[in-house]
């Protein structure tokens, strides 16, 4: 708590700082010009001590967030216009005033350069692998990226007519109001070393992670990562601790998947179907087969009465009807004679797909040998998962240049496949160089998961939360189906595993780091007025303290990063061309200097107290959304 508070200090201190020397330059600029100051406030709010120096009369105020400059002229005095107030800012020449107007946004440009050339000097920031990443994680199942054929681990090259350069692309372009998206990429299989080129245009959808929100996706829910497993902070009675798993171990592959994010993980482990080791024409090999309850299968009652005797000789006490098992037939020995129908959840009738063939014996479930039909439907009634991963004892940072060429290096494919295939065989492959297979994990439902007092309330509590919000949709059919997918959520499958990713070093040169930002602030304001971005997107004071108290957590080179971001647009955002931004004063200036007449004050009252409206409506609209995203993100 007392670093949170201390975070936040330091963020709005931040703040306040790029501020202050925005005001400093113009201050040191006005008086080199022989403007008279009036004044220099040192913070805001009521002062607290006020001294005079050289005829300004400085202020050191309560709030330490910032600071103001007052030159004469600037404000109406008596009948005066503003340009016969004696060293007033309006009676000296345009271009001085355009000095004094670029000297704060210059300054806040300059101090961005300089913190980013710091940032490269002390050799970068370490970042999460995720970031940076053209790996997909995990793509919605639902979707038609899906349907196309896209899954984990394969590889996004360009969107639209940009070069690919991480998610954050994504989330940029829903922001923006995209439509549609082209994406052009490969199709990737790290055992068979193959990759195929795709371009595909694809319309965006609400993304189900944000529900209304109003954000979109083309179907990728999150980038890949490492799976690194982290001991410390795993609960004493998780599932995983019995697999023989190390600290620092990374998650590789999980029944019949290479792995590349959690959400695809927990997908893995809640699927309804089993790993199954099969023996077909003197080959073994490893596959998937839907896992239903008997109640879901049309049975003849000569296969119901061969169940019924096997459930006997494995003294399975619960009803036949609740009993799993799988759309085939299978004789004595558990070898296939054929596939049967079933119902889904949709209520349709299917017939079993083509994973398994007439004469198939099945060897192991879920990595456990059987021998017969009644041992296979003893061990398919609970699940386990297999596991195999790559052992290290730690991961050092890798280039961000590079890491996608390093996500597989020191994984050997051969050895992987040949860990893979044996699985459930008599000799399984527990080890071979840094990989290795973990014994079989039984998970555990979320509701029944081991946790202490503490960390059950805080899982009731955030269910509650959500629970709450689904109550207020108003379309009844939205409602129910978010209500089913939070009950899902409550039963769902838990390995009790803690990952983190691997961090890469971030370190392009300042040049770079400057035009990238430039480039995303120019985008940015040409959205905004083009009307293809949410004014709802944008953040205020509250959301640019976040953003700086992100960068404190994770530490210094990181504040300073988002300290020189900011800067760079404030120094940006203060050049527009509106009157009550310092490229307001340029534009009064030049038309000054163009028809050789000064601007009376009635005139610009007229033009500046439109915008000076507009800028406060503005200003309390985006603290609004900042405040309104807080609470959602906080309650």
């Amino acid at each position: 708590m007392f670093l949170s508070i201390l975070y936040i200090a330091l963020a709005a201190f931040g703040l306040g700082f790029l501020i202050f020397i925005h005001e400093l330059g113009h201050y040191f600029v006005a008086r080199r010009c022989g403007m008279k100051v009036e004044a220099f406030g040192i913070g805001f709010g009521k002062p607290f001590y006020t001294f005079e120096r050289d005829g300004v009369k400085w202020n050191l105020c309560w709030l330490p967030f910032g600071g103001y400059v007052r030159i004469a002229g600037m404000e109406k005095q008596g009948d005066l216009e503003p340009y016969q107030v004696p060293s007033g800012f309006y009676s000296k020449s345009p271009w001085a005033r355009i000095k004094v107007a670029l000297a704060g946004p210059v300054v806040n440009i300059i101090f961005a350069f300089l913190a980013f050339s710091a940032i490269w000097f002390l050799g970068g920031t370490g970042k999460p692998f995720a970031e940076y990443t053209h790996l997909i994680g995990y793509v919605d199942p639902h979707s038609k990226l899906y349907d196309l054929g896209v899954r984990p681990g394969d590889e996004i090259t360009r969107y639209g007519s940009r070069p690919f350069t991480g998610f954050n692309d994504l989330m940029t372009h829903s922001v923006m109001g995209g439509k549609q998206l082209e994406i052009k990429g490969y199709n990737t299989d790290f055992l068979k070393d193959k990759n195929t080129a795709f371009t595909y245009t694809l319309d965006m959808y609400p993304d189900p992670r944000f529900g209304a929100s109003g954000l979109s996706t083309i179907g990728v829910i999150h980038p890949a990562s490492y799976l690194i497993y982290s001991d410390a902070f795993v609960a004493k009675d998780a599932p995983i601790r019995k697999s023989g798993i190390q600290d620092n171990d990374r998650l590789l592959w999980a029944n019949g998947e290479l792995v590349f994010s959690e959400s695809q993980l927990s997908t893995i482990v809640n699927v309804p179907k089993v790993l199954l080791t099969i023996e077909r024409e003197g080959k073994i090999f490893t596959t998937l087969v839907s896992r239903l309850k008997a109640s879901d299968l049309r049975l003849e009652s000569s296969q119901k009465a061969e169940l019924d005797d096997w459930q006997h000789e494995a003294r399975l006490n619960a009803k036949l009807s609740q009993l799993y098992f799988i759309p085939y037939n299978l004789n004595a020995l558990a070898v296939v004679e054929g596939p049967t129908t079933f119902i889904d959840e949709n209520s349709e009738e299917k017939i079993a797909d083509a994973t398994l063939q007439k004469g198939d014996k099945i060897l192991a479930v879920d990595g456990l040998a059987i021998s017969s039909s009644f041992e296979f439907l003893k061990n398919i009634q609970k699940r386990h998962v297999q596991l195999i991963v790559q052992r290290e004892k730690s991961w050092d940072r890798i280039s961000w240049k590079n890491e996608d060429k390093q996500f597989y290096a020191g994984v050997d494919s051969l050895a992987l496949r040949q860990m893979i295939a044996s699985i459930g065989t008599p000799t399984p492959i527990n080890q071979i160089g840094n990989l290795v297979l973990l014994n079989p994990v039984e998970p555990i439902a979320m509701d029944e998961f081991p946790a202490s007092k503490a960390q059950l309330a805080q899982i009731e509590a955030r269910m509650e939360g959500e629970k709450q919000q689904i109550e207020q949709i108003e379309n009844p059919e939205t409602q129910a189906q978010a209500l089913k997918m939070l009950e899902k959520r409550q039963k769902r499958l838990m390995l009790g595993l803690m990952l983190h990713d691997r961090e890469v070093q971030y370190n392009p040169s300042p040049l770079s780091l400057f035009g990238d930002v430039f480039d995303q602030t120019w985008r940015t304001l040409s959205a905004l007025f083009t009307g293809s971005l949410n004014p709802k997107w944008m953040q205020g004071p509250v959301g640019i303290v976040q953003v700086m108290h992100y960068g404190w957590t994770h530490g210094i080179k990181d504040a300073l990063y988002w300290m020189a971001v900011i800067s760079l647009n404030l120094g940006f955002l203060n050049l527009l061309p509106i009157p009550v931004l310092d490229g307001g004063h340029i534009c009064f200036a030049l038309i000054e200097k163009f028809t050789k007449k000064p601007l009376k004050s009635k005139t610009m009252e007229r033009l500046i107290i439109p915008f000076v409206i507009l800028m406060v409506g503005f200003f309390l609209y985006v603290t609004y959304n900042d405040i309104s995203r807080l609470f959602h993100k906080f309650f």
